[in-house]
């Protein structure tokens, strides 16, 4: 499974047959199954592929109800999942449903993720009429009553699951589908370092290259000591990607007339927020002496003498602004700091690793306070002076989208309009 697999959450109190469910979902014994309360104890996650929906992760949370100081910590951990998830089934039985199951369609509704409220143990008690009451006053999701020891019901929940999903999150979003043609030639400039891992590429490449071929490209792959051979030898791609660390000396060598990007501004075009971005990266120019910027990595990594994010991006913006900058690293989905006023730039990377909706929930915070944000590849362009550059195709391609419904409804004015002339003469 990647990271564009719909992620959906399973949230209940204890003993409500949260972990019954995501195995009857699955038909696979995947999560502990006990008649004691609180048997999950942390998310628990399943990869699988539902026909209609596609590569799915469904993520088994602990009880909403849990006890004692360490069911306070299992529930806060159910709690970050939220923002995770691009669906939520609200699993309730015995027609139960109170104060925590208003609490957590609160926070679905804060968050902005489609739910579907699943009464269980149908087989023991039919949801009543007055629990259908109770729940519509604080809800409009869709409610089935079902019982897991039941298959006939699966294809139920399936399909209202399909219907609550959104589309957005269904929708694949290609890297470069938009930016090239078939059969032109798409040169991709990978370094082999340090950071690289042993025997194969890094998860952005390979995504790269297999959109490229998706879209009948020609795919060239090169190392940047052997980009001079790939130029001299006439090959003249329609647009060359390279690793963003790499700006400034493929930026020297490739011809102005060759659009130039990198992986990391195109994942933040895919996943990210890209007009904010756009409108964050400028304000490198305005950091202060001493001000606090943020490093944000969705994935967790070892640390090494070129990490990007935690060396040489610091050490860059400060030679850049001549200023001491302070730096904090949040690495993986790990809980923001609390006081987010104190940064005065966030920058986060590529985010391949995590979904779109986990990625912008992510940022969200920080655009609400009016904090500037930007991406790993979009500083380091700005930092060698081709911010303009390797985002001018992709800028481009921003414009044409929005100006196309503006030009589809003057288009339909003016048809209009000689309709109406024609039926007067």
């Amino acid at each position: 499974m990647t990271s564009n697999s719909i992620h959906i959450g399973i949230f209940g109190r204890r003993n409500t047959g949260k972990s019954t469910l995501i195995n009857w979902l699955t038909g696979q014994d995947i999560s502990i199954v006990s008649p004691l309360p609180g048997t999950t104890t942390d998310p628990v996650k399943k990869s699988l592929e539902i026909p209609g929906i596609g590569p799915v992760v469904l993520i088994d949370t602990a009880g909403i109800d849990d006890l004692g100081e360490l069911g306070s910590q299992r529930i806060r951990r159910s709690q970050e999942v939220i923002s995770k998830v691009d669906c939520a089934l609200l699993l309730i039985a015995g027609n139960q449903f109170g104060e925590y199951e208003v609490q957590l369609i609160n926070q679905f509704a804060a968050m902005d993720v489609p739910y579907l409220i699943l009464h269980n143990k149908k087989d023991i008690a039919k949801i009543a009429a007055i629990t259908q009451t109770v729940i519509g006053q604080h809800s409009t999701a869709e409610i089935i009553d079902l019982h897991t020891g039941d298959d006939s019901y699966r294809g139920r929940v399936v399909e209202a699951m399909k219907r609550v999903i959104p589309q957005a999150a269904l929708l694949h979003r290609s890297l470069i589908g938009d930016l090239v043609t078939p059969q032109q030639i798409v040169l991709m400039i990978t370094p082999i370092d340090s950071e690289a891992p042993e025997g194969r590429l890094i998860l952005p490449q390979n995504q790269a290259i297999r959109d490229a071929l998706d879209h009948d490209c020609i795919t060239v792959v090169v190392k940047e000591t052997e980009l001079p051979v790939v130029l001299d030898k006439g090959i003249k791609p329609a647009l060359a990607i390279t690793d963003s660390q790499l700006f400034g000396e493929v930026a020297q060598l490739l011809p102005e007339e060759i659009p130039l990007t990198s992986f990391s501004i195109l994942f933040a075009r895919q996943k990210g927020d890209f007009e904010a971005y756009l409108a964050g990266t400028p304000h490198i120019s305005k950091l202060q002496e001493g001000d606090h910027i943020l490093l944000l990595e969705s994935c967790t990594h070892h640390s090494s003498c070129d990490d990007i994010g935690r060396v040489k991006i610091p050490k860059l913006m400060r030679a850049f602004t001549g200023h001491t900058l302070h730096f904090t690293v949040v690495s993986g989905l790990s809980p923001l700091p609390g006081n987010i006023s104190q940064y005065a730039l966030v920058i986060q990377c590529g985010g391949c690793m995590v979904t779109r909706r986990q990625l912008n929930n992510r940022l969200r915070p920080f655009i609400r306070a009016g904090i500037p944000v930007t991406n790993y590849g979009m500083t380091l362009a700005y930092l060698n002076g081709i911010f303009e550059r390797a985002t001018a195709m992709l800028r481009n391609r921003a414009d044409e989208r929005r100006e196309k419904p503006q030009k589809e409804y003057q288009m339909s004015i003016f048809n209009e309009s000689n309709k109406k002339g024609m039926r007067d003469e």
